[in-house]
C-alpha cells in the first residue's frame, strides 16, 4: 500500500506543478503496471462555459494516436491474406505518382517521401470540408515527393490517410466501421470512436486554445480532412484496454504484434526507431513504446515500457497543455518506484 500512496504522491505533485490552473482547461493521467490501474487523476476543467470539472471518464480526441489503430488494421488485412506490406501503393490505387516504388511498409513507417498535407498551405482551404477518402489522396497526390522512398524517415500524415483509403479499398468497409468492429468491439472500448462534433457524445471533454486574453473554444476543423491518422476519440481507461488487447494478442497473432514494435532501417541500414504506428525509444534507459497526438482543442500522449508492463497515458483538452513531457515523467517516476 505504501508503494502506490507514495507513487501517487509522487504524481499528484509533479501534475499540480505542471498544471498549476486548475480553473482552466485540463487533462486526465493514468497508469496501469502488470495489468492493474494503479493511478488514475483528472485535473482543471472538462467544460469552461458550465464550469464542469474533468474527470477520468471524460472522452478525448487522441489526434495521431490514431496511428496506432491504422497500423493495427492493416496487419489484420495481411493476416487475412487481403493485403502483403511489400505490396506497392499503385495496386491499390492505379495511377499513384511513384506508386510503384512507395509500399505499405514505407508508409506505416513514415519513409514514403510524400508529402504531408499538414505542411500544405491549401490547407485551409479544405480544413472544414466533407472529405472523402479519395479526395483526401487527390487533395495531396501530385505534390512532388520530399525524397525517394526508403531513402529517409519524416512523420507523415498523408502516408496514413493513404492507409486509411487501402483499409476501405481492400476491405470493402468503412474506416469507421472496421475499426469499430474489428478493433474497439473486440477490445471491449465501448467510449471509444471516430470523432464528430455533431453528435451527442456522453462525457465529452471540449476542446480548447489559449489566447493572449484567455481561452476560446477549439478551431472546428472536418473529420474528414485528418480521417486515419487522427481522428478517433478515446478515454484513458479505453486506451488502457486498447494497450491490453494488444499485449494479449487479442487482435493480431504474435508474430504481426512483433511487426508493431520493430525498429524498421532506411535503405541505406540507418534505424529510423519507428515500428508501425510507435516510437521506439527509452526511459532512463529502459526501451519505450510511445505515440503523441495533436488536433485542434487536444493533445494525448501513452507510453508503455514492456520490460516492466507499465502503461502510461496522458490525454488534455486544450493545445497549451502537452502531455508528452509529462507522460513521460510520469512513466519515469513509476520505473523508478520498482
Amino acid at each position: 500500500m505504501l508503494y502506490g500512496q507514495t507513487l501517487s504522491h509522487r504524481i499528484d505533485s509533479l501534475l499540480y506543478l505542471r498544471i498549476p490552473d486548475t480553473t482552466g482547461p485540463g487533462a486526465v493521467f493514468m497508469v496501469a503496471k502488470k495489468g492493474k490501474i494503479v493511478y488514475r487523476k483528472a485535473v482543471g476543467k472538462a467544460n469552461l462555459e458550465l464550469d464542469v470539472n474533468m474527470q477520468t471518464g471524460n472522452v478525448f480526441q487522441i489526434g495521431s494516436m490514431t496511428k496506432q489503430f491504422t497500423a493495427v488494421a492493416i496487419l489484420m488485412l495481411e493476416e487475412q491474406g487481403k493485403l502483403q506490406l511489400t505490396d506497392p501503393v499503385s495496386k491499390y490505387v492505379p495511377g499513384y505518382p511513384a506508386g510503384d516504388k512507395i509500399t505499405i511498409h514505407h508508409l506505416l513507417t513514415h519513409t514514403s517521401g510524400i508529402k504531408d498535407f499538414t505542411a500544405m498551405k491549401s490547407l485551409s482551404s479544405i480544413a472544414q470540408k466533407e472529405m472523402s477518402p479519395e479526395a483526401m489522396v487527390n487533395f495531396f497526390k501530385d505534390e512532388p515527393a520530399d525524397f525517394s522512398p526508403g531513402e529517409r524517415f519524416s512523420y507523415n500524415n498523408s502516408g496514413y490517410v493513404l492507409l486509411g483509403y487501402i483499409i476501405e479499398l481492400v476491405s470493402g468497409n468503412t474506416y469507421e466501421n472496421f475499426i469499430q468492429h474489428n478493433i474497439f468491439d473486440k477490445a471491449g472500448m465501448k467510449n471509444s470512436g471516430y470523432a464528430s462534433d455533431r453528435k451527442v457524445i456522453r462525457n465529452r471533454a471540449y476542446g480548447y486554445h489559449k489566447k493572449e486574453h484567455g481561452y476560446v473554444n477549439k478551431n472546428i476543423i472536418s473529420f474528414s480532412v485528418p480521417f486515419s491518422s487522427g481522428a478517433l476519440m478515446s478515454t484513458a481507461n479505453d486506451m488502457f484496454l486498447w494497450q491490453t488487447a494488444l499485449n494479449k494478442n487479442l487482435l493480431l497473432n504474435a508474430n504481426s504484434t512483433q511487426k508493431l514494435f520493430t525498429s524498421y532501417t532506411l535503405a541505406g541500414g540507418k534505424p529510423v526507431y519507428y515500428g508501425y504506428g510507435w516510437h521506439l525509444r527509452d526511459i532512463n534507459g529502459t526501451a519505450s513504446r510511445e505515440h503523441g497526438g495533436s488536433v485542434f482543442g487536444f493533445k494525448s500522449m501513452g507510453v508503455y515500457i514492456p520490460e516492466k508492463d507499465i502503461y502510461v497515458i496522458g490525454l488534455s483538452n486544450c493545445d497549451c497543455i502537452s502531455p508528452t513531457e509529462l507522460t513521460r515523467e510520469i512513466a519515469g517516476l513509476t520505473l523508478k518506484a520498482e
